[in-house]
This record gives C-alpha cells, sequence and structure tokens, in this order.
C-alpha cells in the first residue's frame, strides 16, 4: 500500500492498530488543512521509498477518537508503528529527511 492521497474517516479501531505486524504509518489530519497540504510532497516523497509500509491517513477533528488515542493535538501527525507499537512520530514535517529517519527505525 503505496502513498495514500486523501483523508478518510476512521476505519480503523485502536484494538485493530495495536494487533497490526510490521511497520505501518498513520497519518492524521484532513484534507481542507492547510499544513496538511502543504507537507504532502515531503510525504509522498518519503513513502514512495518505502511502497511496501502501508500508509493509512485518518481524518481527524472534533467527535474523532482515534487521534486522541495517540495524543494527536497538531495536523499532520504521522504516527510510526512496528507491531502495533509506537516507534517514533513526526508533527508537522518540513522536510522528507525527518519521514525517512523515521520509517529507518520501523523497518
Amino acid at each position: 500500500m503505496p502513498y495514500t492521497s486523501q483523508y478518510t474517516p476512521e476505519t480503523l479501531s485502536r484494538d485493530e492498530l495495536d494487533q497490526t505486524s510490521g511497520p505501518m504509518v498513520i497519518e492524521f489530519g484532513t484534507n481542507w488543512c492547510g499544513f496538511c497540504k502543504g507537507a504532502q510532497a515531503d510525504i509522498k516523497a518519503a513513502m514512495d521509498n518505502h511502497p511496501d509500509v502501508p500508509h493509512v491517513k485518518v481524518e481527524d477533528g472534533k467527535g474523532r477518537r482515534l487521534g486522541r488515542t495517540f495524543g494527536v493535538k497538531l495536523w499532520p501527525s504521522l504516527i510510526f508503528l512496528k507491531d502495533g507499537e509506537e516507534i517514533a512520530r513526526v508533527v508537522r514535517p518540513d522536510n522528507s529527511g525527518d519521514i525517512e529517519g523515521a520509517l529507518t527505525k520501523i523497518l
């Protein structure tokens, strides 16, 4: 599952994410968020280098609980999981290097 371009409402529960195996990137934000839009080129560049790492974009906001379980306060927030455990986090990335660094930690 390569880079995902659109945020979608929560489709996975925290329990399901905690049970995943292998690496995974969960990105919290919204399709209308300026910071989210501005970060997409860097996120895409990093994720394109790792097409086997699942990238799930979760639409966050009021009434959306999944982001709260991860303590998300700013968008975009990228949570890097390995076997269901958070290994790294990048908030409002401004370059692909930070994302690449976090990806290497979960591979």
